[in-house]
């Protein structure tokens, strides 16, 4: 695969970044994507402090390779968490949830190339605009927290694309070469891949709940929550619960009561796939088994090559 801006701005071989998700990116997938030539997050968002030092410290020792930090801008270490980051020596930062223009100087005056995570073009201009180096433009497909237009990948791209100069990262419903190919063909530079990675067995999600990601089907999840963060996740008694309580018009409040805390960890991280939140893409219906990471990428590569012999093959 020809390098690409993408390739040539994260120092890495292939244009695939996988997600830094709550709960499930840990050091040993972040290492493993690494070692495999796509670019590694740990998912800062679900982290103590102390844990994400001894995250980057396990991923260090693991990996020669690029890696990076997911760090959703709302969180409420985020102080901390940044400082960790450059006294650590981190190359990397991904931003979301939350204004890039907060971190955005700072972060690049220690070295740091930033990207950041938007969902509609009004955002994409306003990360351009705040200096980061590029943008994953995430489409309504994505799992976990989302935007609220509800605009699919395959409209998101081609408009963002058009928007802004930087590089791109088209993110949502992308967990194979197919998918990454047309990405790059509406415009984006390179993919963020989430779900795919949850079912990788360094992936630190509880074997529920890649199990109950295996096990889902078209249908299986649903955007909810619009009212306090979006997000989408498996339908399962907790989502049950919160369906009844928009059948009776309940208030933000009851919302948020229901919600409580620590649904995400229990669900995705403890493994109660009944009362747990189950962040995960609509492409979970098309995942069907547990790899290692390296074979992921390996197998999105094949078939992206394969895709590209293919498409050239057509006329008419």
């Amino acid at each position: 695969m020809n390098k690409n801006v993408l390739t040539n701005l994260l120092k890495i071989k292939y244009p695939i970044v996988q997600g830094g998700m709550i709960w499930c990116s840990g050091w040993r997938l972040a290492s493993a994507v690494s070692n495999a030539g796509g670019l590694g997050l740990l998912g800062a968002g679900s982290m103590y402090p102390e844990v994400l030092k001894e995250q980057i410290d396990k991923c260090k020792a693991n990996t020669t390779k690029p890696f990076g930090v997911n760090v959703p801008l709302l969180y409420p270490n985020i102080e901390a968490h940044m400082k960790i980051i450059m006294d650590s020596g981190v190359k990397i930062v991904f931003t979301s949830a939350g204004n890039p223009g907060t971190w955005t100087a700072l972060l690049k005056q220690a070295g740091i190339t930033v990207v950041h995570v938007v969902s509609n073009t009004k955002f994409a201009k306003k990360a351009e605009d705040a200096g980061v180096d590029a943008i994953v433009a995430e489409g309504f497909e994505a799992g976990g927290h989302n935007g609220r237009e509800e605009t699919t990948t395959l409209c998101l791209i081609p408009i963002i694309r058009e928007a802004v100069k930087i590089p791109v990262i088209a993110a949502g419903g992308i967990a194979s070469g197919s998918a990454m190919l047309a990405a790059m063909a509406l415009g984006a530079d390179g993919v963020q891949v989430g779900s795919r990675f949850v079912t990788s067995e360094e992936s630190s999600a509880h074997p529920n709940f890649k199990q109950a990601v295996i096990d889902a089907k078209e249908g299986s999840t649903i955007l909810t929550l619009k009212e306090i963060t979006p997000v989408r996740l498996l339908k399962n008694d907790f989502y049950n619960e919160l369906a009844q309580a928009y059948d009776r018009c309940a208030s933000v409040e009851e919302l948020k009561t229901i919600l409580g805390r620590a649904r995400a960890k229990k669900g995705m991280f403890e493994g109660d796939m009944k009362e747990g939140e189950l962040e995960i893409g609509q492409i979970s219906g098309n995942i069907s088994t547990i790899k290692p990471a390296a074979t992921i990428i390996e197998d999105m590569v094949q078939e992206f090559e394969t895709g590209k012999k293919r498409l050239a093959q057509i006329s008419w």
